[in-house]
């Protein structure tokens, strides 16, 4: 990241731009694609982040109008979110109801990212003020629950279709590092739970070949068990199971909202914390940002700064 960005420190509000949706037009895609684009209002040399929703039950929270706890944070750090609405979303859902890949369209939620990224000019030239100001080179993703799973996919893990069994592999190159907030973990017999059958994709997941730099957030209160019995642990899966280099943000007390990052004041927050959200935007932010501008210290300066706290929101390990 360029110094022009850095034009916010946490604690410091900077104004930040959000601008929807941006339609994009994709063949074969049975709606068009929408995004929400959120970016600091002044600076250059923007990196991007691709964010994937979650499913969840809530109507907009699944979209491009969830989020935005989170998203404003990652933009007033100095990066531009790009948030598209899922043909997953329940904002779709009666739309779509019978369309082959639903309800959660996992394929075609790792596809969305790779579109955006194939129309970044276009994007870049419909928001206002936006224009000429991204790095192209500078490209993350993250993803919450599902939304982990998807950004998973796209940083190298892989999963067998359950129709045909074939392994597909969606890894995108052009992403350089990722952030997994809250994902499922490994599959197979472990998934018990009464969800475990509405997400065979979940079943075949093999995280050993996400090769690319990936920070996993996990919370040591998140108790799955709509999917496994195996506890919170579960969440840390794709750090253990992944190759190097990877590292893991163990969230003490959080639960699978991490605070309330889908929304504020949403009923689905059983842990609300406007704190916790505070430190996983920190955190996450400085690791991208270490991850995308060699040299960047903020990495080293956020962790060195929760080990020192008097009450630390977590801990962190690497490998």
């Amino acid at each position: 990241m360029s110094a022009s960005t850095d034009t916010a420190a946490f604690g410091s509000p900077a104004p930040v731009l959000s601008y929807s949706p941006v339609v994009l037009s994709v063949p074969g895609r049975p709606v068009d694609l929408q995004v929400r684009v959120s970016a600091p209002a002044t600076g250059a040399g923007l990196p991007v982040i691709l964010f994937s929703h979650g499913h969840g039950g809530s109507n907009n929270l699944s979209s491009l109008n969830g989020y935005a706890p989170i998203a404003n944070l990652w933009a007033a750090a100095g990066f531009v979110v790009i948030q598209p609405t899922h043909l997953s979303s329940s904002t779709l859902s009666r739309q779509l109801a019978g369309t082959p890949g639903a309800p959660f369209f996992w394929r075609s939620r790792a596809e969305d990212m790779s579109d955006i990224l194939d129309r970044l000019d276009e994007i870049e030239k419909t928001v206002p003020q936006l224009a000429g100001r991204i790095d192209h080179n500078k490209i993350a993703v993250a993803g919450h629950s599902l939304g982990g799973h998807t950004a998973g996919l796209l940083l190298g893990a892989r999963s067998a279709d359950p129709d045909t069994g074939e392994e597909v592999n969606l890894i995108e190159p052009r992403i350089k590092a990722g952030v997994l907030l809250a994902a499922p973990g490994r599959g197979g017999d472990i998934l018990t739970g009464p969800m475990a059958e509405a997400v065979p994709f979940f079943h075949t997941t093999d995280f050993s070949t996400m090769t690319t730099p990936t920070l996993v957030v996990a919370g040591d209160k998140d108790d799955s068990k709509h999917f496994t019995d195996v506890g919170p642990d579960w969440h840390a899966d794709p750090y253990h199971l992944a190759p190097a280099p990877k590292t893991l943000l163990t969230l003490f007390g959080a639960e699978h909202l991490l605070g309330g990052i889908s929304g504020y004041d949403a009923e689905e927050t059983t842990d609300e914390n406007s704190e916790r959200v505070a430190a996983v935007a920190r955190l996450t932010s400085a690791y991208l940002r270490t991850q995308l501008q060699p040299g960047d210290h903020a990495w080293q300066a956020a962790c060195q700064a929760l080990m020192t706290g008097a009450d630390p929101a977590g801990r962190v390990e690497s490998k």
